[in-house]
């Protein structure tokens, strides 16, 4: 999601006995589950990684989780380790979203998506805007007024350039008639990054996703002012921006993809695994907690969703002046 380097990894012991799951074999196709996350500590890939690491161990469909971040050019090149490093390994999973694929498309880097195996999407999270508390803009008719007066007085902080964030507040400028040349949009490395600068008020508006922002809101250091939905979010106290008259959707979606080579068996008891994840309390109390929208989506039709992704997120590119 981010464009800085960091590398961490931490192992989960599990003391207890592994309980049989349905699987086609007999033998636990995942032992200890090694994550990649395709970005900084703390980050949405982060943060995904290791709520399905936890998800995994309580429906005890593994043995145990580690965790790997190699955070750079929108995830590609952690995309790059996990694909070079892990061929035919069942018990290997990378975090992947729309942030990769539109940093596929910016970066043409030489391994893609399509080097390793699509094995689910998990849920899709819609962008908020928010402001620091002291924020001279109480709500989003103030902070958009502003904008449409002196456009480059606004100074939006998000992900990496071409990402969802950036995708976002381009369309948003482009449906109030503001050249895109105009958005003074700040690109940063990594979640605290640009949290620190919006509370320290280098960055007039915040743009993520609503769990990387939630404890800020949460402790009054954040203000809601619209979230990027097609409707309300339960939970969530924003209006959308459609709501306001702006036609726009600002959404990233997250999955895992396999190793490369993987057997059909393989891949199945790797699927199943974390569709049983899914289900685990741990993992819906989550997609509760962070506003995630449930949207499953396995195998051949993910690897159909992430081809028309591409399709759709390089237009987008385009038409924002980003390719």
């Amino acid at each position: 999601m981010f464009t800085s380097f960091h590398r961490f990894s931490r192992f989960v012991p599990i003391a207890a006995a592994v309980t049989a799951f349905t699987f086609t074999t007999s033998v636990l196709a995942l032992d200890t589950v090694k994550f990649m996350a395709p970005g900084t500590v703390g980050g949405g890939y982060d943060q995904t990684a290791r709520i399905l690491g936890k998800a995994l161990v309580e429906a005890k469909v593994v043995k145990g989780v580690t965790f790997e971040n190699k955070g750079g050019a929108g995830g590609t090149l952690g995309l790059a380790q996990f694909a070079n490093s892990t061929k035919g390994d069942p018990n290997a999973l990378l975090v992947v979203g729309a942030i990769m694929v539109t940093a596929v498309e910016q970066n043409k880097p030489q391994i893609t998506l399509k080097d390793v195996t699509p094995i689910a999407r998990l849920f899709t999270e819609y962008n908020v805007l928010a402001v620091s508390e002291d924020s001279p803009y109480k709500n989003l008719d103030d902070l958009l007024a502003a904008f449409k007066t002196n456009p480059s007085s606004i100074k939006w902080g998000g992900g990496s350039k071409g990402s969802i964030d950036h995708i976002g507040i381009a369309e948003l400028a482009s449906k109030m008639d503001v050249p895109v040349d105009k958005v003074n949009y700040i690109a940063f490395g990594g979640g605290g990054e640009v949290v620190a600068a919006t509370l320290g008020g280098h960055v007039t508006v915040i743009t993520g996703g609503y769990a990387e922002l939630a404890k800020y809101v949460q402790s009054k250091q954040f203000r809601l002012v619209a979230i990027g939905a097609p409707e309300r979010i339960e939970g969530i106290d924003a209006p959308t921006l459609k709501e306001k008259g702006y036609d726009v959707t600002i959404a990233n979606w997250r999955g895992v993809y396999g190793a490369a080579n993987l057997t059909s068996g393989q891949r199945k008891e790797v699927t199943d695994a974390v569709l049983a994840a899914t289900n685990s309390k741990v993992w819906q109390d989550n997609l509760k907690a962070n506003a995630w929208s449930s949207s499953i989506l396995t195998g051949e039709e993910l690897g159909k969703f992430v081809d028309d992704e591409h399709v759709r997120l390089r237009a987008m590119l385009v038409k924002v002046g980003l390719l």
